[in-house]
């Protein structure tokens, strides 16, 4: 029998999803990771069909995570670009995207430019300057 986890325990985790929990939105972060895109290019790079892209642009616009800059006027047409929260959640989904990765037996997508290595992600102390073991940690809601 699975024990359900304490209300508070999942709190920060249902804010995160109920603000981008949609495959599509976290698509379109992923592909703006990399610098602005014309709705063109992102719909390319996405491959969600322009109502749907229209709407997650502007849901995404409403959480403050892309931001819209007009480059025609006649049409008006925009290109589309992450804030620094936006680009906050761009480096979480390198995350995702790894164990997405590993799951599927494939290389890391990120490297280390000097060595070629794939890079880890591991939870780092800044006051320590060093990365923390799990069993080292403590989360909030265990205090």
């Amino acid at each position: 029998m699975r024990r359900r986890p304490h209300p508070a325990a999942t709190a920060p985790l249902r804010a995160a999803l109920d603000r981008i929990g949609d495959r599509w939105l976290l698509l379109i972060v992923e592909a703006l990771a990399d610098g602005p895109l014309r709705f063109g290019e992102l719909a390319e790079r996405v491959g969600a069909a322009s109502n749907i892209l229209t709407d997650r642009l502007r849901r995404l616009e409403g959480e403050g995570l892309v931001v819209t800059t007009p480059y025609s006027t006649r049409p008006v047409r925009f290109s589309y670009e992450l804030t620094a929260a936006g680009q906050e959640l761009a480096a979480a989904l390198v995350a995702l995207t790894e164990w997405g990765a590993a799951g599927e037996g494939a290389p890391s997508e990120r490297f280390h430019d000097a060595c070629g290595t794939g890079i880890e992600l591991r939870p780092w102390c800044p006051t320590c300057d060093r990365p923390v073991d799990t069993s080292e940690s403590t989360s909030a809601y265990d205090l």
